[in-house]
């Protein structure tokens, strides 16, 4: 993983990161040992709900005040610089 990652490790620093992704590899078994078929794929523990607002439309700015500090103008919409060629 090292060699793919261009990492240049020790010895000591392989050693460890070795034992610690055989260790998350050992925890990945134990995931699979679980009985989930009676469980939703998105379930969870608490009940969430998202807070969501309405949608209501509000005031806008007009076009001249949205680019009245513009630093560069084209008709009615904000200038860019050209990225791609």
């Amino acid at each position: 993983m090292a060699h793919l990652a261009r990492i240049d490790l020790k010895p000591k620093e392989l050693e460890k990161l070795s034992q610690q992704l055989q260790e998350i590899l050992g925890f990945i078994d134990k995931l699979k040992e679980v009985d989930i078929k009676d469980t939703a794929p998105t379930s969870h523990i608490l009940p969430i709900n998202n807070v969501l607002r309405d949608d209501l439309p509000g005031e806008s700015l007009s076009s001249d005040k949205a680019l009245e500090n513009a630093p560069e103008r084209q008709g009615n919409f904000f200038g860019v610089p050209k990225v791609i060629e």
